[in-house]
């Protein structure tokens, strides 16, 4: 099964918090953490991460905290998770390993790094934006109608 780890479970929780504050100053990681029960630890060194990733941009001091480096319309899913967990796999071996005892037999490798590719695809098309937008003040039809760029986000 493919599954998100917890971090990257609370990188877009995080993510979307911050996308949802945009422009309104930054958040510390115990406001995050606190706001989704989430530990304030794990919370601090997820958002650490996106830092160093250049997903956020942190300020220290009373008054410091994170918010998003770039518009949230320009960040993708596909680069929140990656930051957090490495590149997308859904197989041992990959295009960069061949360490399998089974790779030069194997008959579900090529069909399986396909899936990998259009998963990673719909992850890279849909934006911390696009998650953040409010179903209840849109409907689900008209919800990817606007970007807060005024632009119309790729699908």
């Amino acid at each position: 099964m493919l599954r998100l780890s917890k971090k990257a479970d609370y990188a877009l929780i995080a993510m979307k918090h911050l996308a949802l504050r945009e422009g309104r100053g930054s958040s510390s990681a115990r406001e995050i953490a606190e706001q989704y029960s989430i530990p304030v630890e794990l919370m601090a060194k997820v958002l650490q991460r996106l830092a160093r990733r250049g997903l956020l941009s942190s300020q220290q001091g009373t008054r410091g905290g994170y918010q998003l480096a770039r518009d949230s319309g320009s960040i993708s899913l596909a680069d929140v998770i990656q930051a957090i967990d490495g590149p997308l796999t859904v197989t041992a071996c990959s295009v960069h390993s061949q360490r399998c005892g089974q790779f030069a037999t194997c008959n579900v490798r090529d069909p399986l790094w396909k899936i990998r590719e259009l998963i990673l695809g719909a992850l890279s098309s849909s934006t911390v934006y696009e998650m953040a937008v409010d179903d209840d003040r849109m409907g689900s039809r008209d919800r990817l109608a606007v970007s807060p760029t005024g632009a119309v986000p790729p699908r």
